[in-house]
């Protein structure tokens, strides 16, 4: 049985984005009822789980899921959710092996702002993969915010936004405009690494023993030196903010102003 498991920083709300891809980029749904039966997976292990559902998006090759782990079940329901899936996927297409890799890949959700900018990330993906507009397609949770009765946690999300749907719908509208973070922020490629080893690459590039002391250095030495940091692609931006102290923001306009100086 494969393991589906990965090291994951616990959340300080419990809220991950969650990203399974496919073995070697290899479709994994070839028709709807494929998509059903992943759907069906997700419901079973919710019941199981108890966990909280927030948005998904089923595309060919991989699939996106924000969840809240309500009891610190995290590789259990992943695991419960993938199994499944491959059990179903290799009888119909008489095949053996994975179908997703065994490691999955998490990323922390700690801010309402980031919380629902990545829902919209996410429901923006088939578009932005050219397949059709974010809300006519009908394997997202998008046209589920818009539905009375589902496993879906939307009237949470709604509320916590303090939005109504219509004010929803504008809020997706809005995709294109919005600059408060960086396309990366959402997409997960790098390779997440602890604290631990993060601030030893830190430490080992810039020769400073004491991270602390660039959060007092000039705005503009400490731009530097955070431009030299991103550089090291298994950092996340949430993740050097926690490290120097620094504020996301001031990280954000760091990365924006060396990218736009280029």
């Amino acid at each position: 049985m494969p393991r589906y498991a990965r090291y994951y920083q616990r959340s300080n709300t419990n809220v991950y984005h969650i990203i399974l891809r496919s073995i070697n980029q290899q479709e994994i749904f070839y028709d709807d009822t494929d998509r059903s039966k992943f759907i069906q997976s997700l419901k079973n292990t919710k019941e199981k789980y108890q966990y909280n559902l927030y948005a998904y998006v089923l595309m060919d090759n991989h699939v996106h899921l924000l969840i809240r782990d309500n009891q610190n079940n995290l590789s259990k329901i992943i695991q419960s959710i993938a199994t499944s899936y491959a059990v179903y996927f290799n009888k119909k297409y008489s095949r053996i092996g994975h179908v997703f890799y065994n490691r999955f890949k998490s990323m922390n959700v700690d801010t309402l702002s980031y919380f629902m900018n990545l829902i919209r990330y996410i429901h923006f993906n088939p578009e932005k993969a050219g397949m059709c507009k974010y809300d006519a397609y009908n394997w997202s949770s998008y046209q589920k915010y818009f539905r009375k009765k589902g496993m879906l946690d939307s009237n949470e999300v709604l509320q916590m936004a303090q939005m109504d749907k219509e004010g929803f719908k504008i809020f997706h509208k809005g995709y294109s405009r919005t600059k408060e973070f960086l396309l990366e922020d959402f997409e997960m490629d790098k390779t997440c690494i602890n604290d631990e080893t993060a601030i030893q690459k830190i430490r080992e590039l810039l020769g400073i023993e004491n991270l602390s002391l660039i959060q007092n250095l000039k705005p503009e030495k400490r731009d530097e030196i955070i431009v030299q940091i991103v550089e090291i692609k298994e950092i996340e931006r949430k993740q050097l903010s926690r490290i120097l102290g620094v504020n996301e923001r001031a990280i954000y306009r760091a990365i924006k102003k060396n990218k736009e100086a280029k």
